[in-house]
């Protein structure tokens, strides 16, 4: 199974909008039923009315633990993402805008690679970070297929180039429709330092692709520094 992601950007206001779009040969198993990636609890798979009206979907607000927002770090390249509860350990590379205006996903022939987009803050600082990858590959899975098994409280940690790991609580995990994308709400700036994991997800058409996103929502509540 062959996957292209891409993510188109656009402008709300100072706001860095992203939508990711997934075209995929899906896999499947070995009785011939097609597997499609774990997906957060309520996803939808069907576009609704209120799917195709962003303003009426519910975003995902701090709670508890991860209201508690550590200060902001100083911009640094992220190295490394790190989500233990699903067993996340990868890299990171940086992801741009391709010649048409479209923001690439990793290199397919790397799925173990998760991108940060370069137009949004570094991870950890102030501002709302966004981090992409691939859902899965001709080989199988790849670095967020298990991303809409997160659970709220769960960690992220994001080891940066000045030696700093920014460590974010999850304190939601939504599956969205890519025609109704709430990207204002999504994207939107907080006044903490916040962080966005994106992969695709949802119900599956053979010629279009996975049908939807998930994302994950995460506030910075923690630095460390190495030793």
């Amino acid at each position: 199974m062959t996957e292209t992601e891409r993510l188109r950007a656009s402008r709300w206001s100072t706001v860095v909008l992203l939508l990711l779009v997934g075209i995929f040969v899906v896999r499947l198993s070995s009785e011939g039923e097609l597997v499609l990636p774990p997906q957060p609890a309520g996803a939808g798979s069907a576009v609704s009315d209120a799917d195709r009206d962003a303003d009426s979907v519910p975003m995902p607000r701090p709670a508890g633990t991860a209201a508690r927002a550590a200060p902001p770090l100083p911009g640094s390249t992220a190295t490394r993402i790190r989500i233990p509860s699903v067993h996340v350990d990868a890299p990171m590379t940086r992801v741009s805008l391709d010649p048409e205006g479209w923001i690439d996903a990793p290199p397919p022939g790397r799925p173990d690679l998760a991108g940060h987009f370069r137009g949004s803050v570094t991870p950890g600082e102030q501002g709302t970070s966004v981090i992409v990858g691939h859902v899965d590959t001709g080989r199988g899975p790849a670095v967020f297929y298990d991303l809409g098994r997160l659970a709220r409280n769960s960690r992220v940690e994001v080891a940066r180039a000045d030696g700093t790991t920014a460590v974010f609580t999850v304190y939601g995990v939504k599956g969205f429709t890519k025609r109704g994308f709430p990207a204002a709400s999504v994207y939107r700036l907080t006044g903490a330092p916040e962080l966005r994991l994106i992969t695709c997800g949802g119900a599956f058409s053979e010629k279009t692709g996975y049908q939807g996103n998930v994302v994950a929502f995460a506030r910075l509540t923690e630095t460390r520094k190495a030793a």
